[in-house]
Formats: C-alpha cells, sequence, structure tokens
C-alpha cells in the first residue's frame, strides 16, 4: 500500500503533468482539477504573502508603521550587516535602525524566514517622500503570522514604547524629518511644573481639579454622548507664563504635546487631515488665535456663491473640528489656545469661546506677591519670609509686571539680599 507521502508525491506529478498537457485536462471533472490545483499549489509552488506597514491609514498616521520600527530595533543589530545610527544631544546612548533596502530575517516559536525589509518611495523630483515596510513569509505560516506572531510583535513593541516612555513635542516646520508624515518630533524637556509655577495658588488648584476630572471620566463622556476631549483658552499679556502652564499641563498628564500654527494651513481638508494624525492623550496647542487669518461665515456664505471656489482655511472648518463631527475622532484629546488679547477674539467670532470648543477660561495675569514667592522658592531658594518682601508687596499693587520680567532679576544674583535689592530697584524704576 502507498504512504501518503508517495500519495501525495505522485498527486503533485499528476498536476503537473495536467498543467502541461490540455489534452489531459479535458477529461478530468473540473471538480476534482480545482482540488488537484490547490495541492499543487501548496506543497509544490510555496507561495509568499507579503504584508505591507504604510506610514498612513486612510487619513490617520498607521501605529503599525510605528510598532514595526521600535520592534525592528532590538532585531537589526543581530541580523543587519549595514544600521543606520543615530543621537541627539539629549540622549545618553546612540540608537540603531534599519537602513532602506537592508532585510531582517526573524523568527518566532521555532518558524524561521519572517523577512523583514525598509522600502523607500521617491517623488519626481528624487526626493524622498514615503518610507514602508514590508513583511514575507510562506503562505503556510499565515494563520500562524496574522493570529500571533503579530500580536507578539505589537506587545514587544509596546513594552519598548512604555519602557523608553518620553514626552514629546511636535511640529509641522521640519519639512522633510519624516517623509510621508503629518509631524516631525523632538523630545519634550521642559521642566516646569505646576508647583513651580508662578500663578494665583487658587487659579492652580481649580485647573488641576478641571484635568483632573477630565483624565478620569472617559466612561462619562460616553455615557452622556459628548465626545471625549476638552478645550481650554489661556489669555493674557506676554510673559505672563502661558507656554509655561502649557509645559506643566504636558508634564502632569504625561501627555504630547502638537504646536499647530494655523497661518501654514491651506484648507479645511488639510487641517482635518493633520487633526486626524494626532494621537489619542494629547495636547494640541494653538497659540494666538486671534491673529489667525479666518474667514468669517459671513463672507464663508457669500463666497460659496462661486461657481468656481479654490479650497480655502474657514472659521466653520475650524469650528466643526474642534466640536463637530469630526471632534470625536480621537480620544483623551485637550486643545489649548492662547491669546494674548481676549478681547480680540471675541470680535473675531463669539462662537469660538463657547463651551465645547473653549471649555476653560484662564485668565494670566501680572506677577501678584503669591507668584512672585513662588519664583523666589524657585529662584533663590527662599521659602519662608524675607525682610524685603513686605516692600515688594506694596510695590507689586501699583505695578503691572509680568513673571517674566521678575524671573529675569532674579537670575542676575545668586545671593538673596542682592537679588531682591535688585528687584526692589526694578520696582521703583517701573
Amino acid at each position: 500500500m502507498l504512504t501518503f507521502m508517495e500519495m501525495l508525491t505522485s498527486l503533485i506529478t499528476a498536476a503537473g503533468v495536467i498543467v502541461l498537457c490540455p489534452l489531459v485536462k479535458g477529461l478530468i471533472p473540473s471538480s476534482f482539477l480545482n482540488k488537484l490545483f490547490s495541492i499543487y499549489e501548496e506543497y509544490f509552488c510555496t507561495p509568499e504573502i507579503t504584508l505591507f506597514f504604510r506610514t498612513d491609514c486612510g487619513l490617520s498616521d498607521n501605529q503599525m508603521y510605528d510598532v514595526a520600527s521600535t520592534y525592528l530595533r532590538t532585531k537589526i543589530v543581530d541580523s543587519s550587516k549595514c544600521l543606520n545610527v543615530g543621537k541627539t544631544v539629549r540622549q545618553e546612548r546612540p540608537t540603531f535602525d534599519i537602513v532602506p533596502g537592508a532585510e531582517v530575517i526573524d523568527s518566532f516559536q521555532g518558524i524561521k524566514g519572517l523577512k523583514w525589509k525598509l522600502h523607500v518611495e521617491k517623488g519626481f523630483d528624487g526626493r524622498e517622500c514615503r518610507r514602508y515596510f514590508t513583511l514575507s513569509f510562506d503562505k503556510k505560516l499565515k494563520e500562524v503570522v496574522l493570529e500571533s506572531y503579530l500580536a507578539e510583535v505589537i506587545s514587544r513593541s509596546k513594552a519598548i514604547q512604555d519602557a523608553e516612555r518620553v514626552l514629546k513635542l511636535y511640529s509641522r516646520d521640519y519639512v522633510w524629518g519624516s517623509p510621508g508624515r503629518e509631524w516631525s518630533s523632538i523630545v519634550l524637556e521642559h521642566p516646569t511644573t505646576f508647583e513651580k509655577l508662578a500663578m494665583d495658588p487658587v487659579q492652580k488648584r481649580m485647573l488641576k481639579d478641571d484635568l483632573d476630572k477630565f483624565v478620569n471620566r472617559k466612561e462619562w463622556y460616553k455615557k452622556v454622548g459628548k465626545a471625549w476631549k476638552r478645550g481650554y483658552l489661556l489669555y493674557g499679556p506676554p510673559g505672563t507664563g502661558k507656554s509655561s502652564l502649557i509645559a506643566a499641563m504636558a508634564n502632569y498628564l504625561k501627555f504630547d504635546v502638537y504646536d499647530l500654527d494655523l497661518s501654514r494651513i491651506r484648507s479645511d481638508s488639510e487641517l482635518r487631515r493633520i487633526f486626524l494624525s494626532t494621537s489619542n492623550r494629547s495636547i494640541m496647542v494653538i497659540e494666538d488665535i486671534d491673529c489667525a487669518k479666518l474667514e468669517d461665515r459671513e463672507k464663508e456664505e457669500t463666497s460659496d456663491q462661486l461657481i468656481l471656489k479654490k479650497p480655502k482655511f474657514t472659521l466653520s472648518g475650524l469650528l466643526n473640528f474642534i466640536d463637530g463631527v469630526w471632534s470625536s475622532c480621537g480620544e483623551g484629546r485637550i486643545i489649548v489656545f492662547t491669546t494674548n488679547n481676549k478681547e480680540k477674539l471675541e470680535k473675531l467670532d463669539p462662537a469660538l469661546l463657547r463651551p465645547g470648543r473653549m471649555d476653560m477660561h484662564v485668565h494670566m495675569s501680572y506677577l501678584t506677591m503669591d507668584g512672585f514667592k513662588q519664583l523666589v522658592s524657585n529662584y533663590l531658594g527662599i521659602d519662608g519670609d524675607h525682610q524685603l518682601f513686605e516692600v515688594i508687596a506694596g510695590l507689586l499693587e501699583n505695578k503691572k509686571v509680568t513673571p517674566a520680567e521678575i524671573a529675569e532679576e532674579l537670575l542676575k544674583s545668586e545671593d538673596p539680599n542682592v537679588a531682591l535689592r535688585g528687584v526692589v530697584e526694578f520696582l521703583e524704576q517701573k
């Protein structure tokens, strides 16, 4: 009696004969032919399957590209002959990345031959415009790769990212930094915390409580049918600490920061793509919103009568992304607007200021005595009282001075007496 392998060999040989001999092919039932060809293809041709990991996923960034990039960093040192080596001034150790065109061979649970490769696409001008990874493997491994191996890759990548977790500041100014991506980033190392902020203690406590309530109410937002997001307006003169407060919020929540310059936005569709490319649990910063060149809604209606319309960036588009249907495409997002002049913002459109868009308005005022004592603690290490505090308190009541101005005076000497006398002289002259 024939063994299974002998029977399989006979079937494969028969399939090959049938492929080469049309006359024999016509004498065999089609159902049997299809089964025979499938066996022939699977065991004789052994085709490969290739998965593509592109940077984009519809309108959003593809998280699987980042997953693959992070995971392969742990594999390339042992399996690649060519490596990209990088190190910024803030990093203690260099990082290694796969070189475009290089191949990394991985194994999983005794299975070998999982071939990763980084590809580069170039534009018409010859410059790099997009990157993507491919993962190729034998067709017989399809179930194992899709159900088990990719899950392991995701798990390993997340563990690496958690261990290396640092806050990042994202910007869109660096055109060629990340081909095919909306954002480039650097490590956010701003040292400001809420404890160090020179602002009114009551206002500081209210803001921290509001942030705590927001991040802990994901299910509540879902229950009442609201998008899980929050908007803040920081307003006050230059130098009152708006940027420092944003950094303190990021450090407190452990949220990345996306710095969005509206002057570089050309159309509503571009703004939509940018919003969708940001990560969950992040802070979007739109500074000097009163200076943005936004076409008001009455003019939009008039211009909409034109037959030929050029794509444009409109106030209606911004409002829709902040508090419209598109605002629900993401979770745990905070949008922070800043302005030096709230009155100018009210003239732009009162609808921009209402709850749902700017839920909490935070006034960054001129320096108070409470804020001054915090600065003195930060710069001079004085946490108690000082003989010059009473004089300085009297001067601050009648002077409009920003925390940035006083901080500059405190930097001039490490001797508390000399530094504080300098502050008194500065306030008297001002």
